[in-house]
């Protein structure tokens, strides 16, 4: 009988991954490009919640669920904006991972 702890229940043949389509390297540069940059937009947005978390708005316009809510959206399209405007370094650094990754995936393939 087989030990289950060393040796795959399947053949590893009959479980490999599919071969996927291939795009330009262009189109994945620039859809890398953008994944980092999403990626580099929420991580900042959650950096800033802390700033914002004893900030009192004064009634009669402020407080409540809403305004939490509001607050909540506002920090996510200001971390939008910032990483728009250059970030601070982290979606160039995620976007040369990815495509260092991507390589090395590409390589080992062939």
């Amino acid at each position: 009988m087989a030990d289950p702890l060393t040796e795959p229940a399947l053949p590893v043949a009959t479980v490999a991954a599919p071969r996927l389509p291939r795009v330009s390297a262009a189109t994945d540069a620039a859809a890398m490009r953008r994944v980092a940059q999403e990626f580099e937009a929420v991580f900042l947005a959650q950096m800033l919640k802390p700033m914002f978390a004893d900030a009192e708005a004064e009634a009669p316009f402020g407080g409540g669920p809403a305004e939490e809510i509001w607050r909540s959206v506002q920090l996510d399209e200001i971390g939008k904006s910032i990483a728009r405007s250059g970030g601070i370094g982290l979606a160039s650094a995620v976007e040369r991972e990815l495509l260092r990754l991507q390589a090395e995936t590409e390589d080992a393939g062939r």
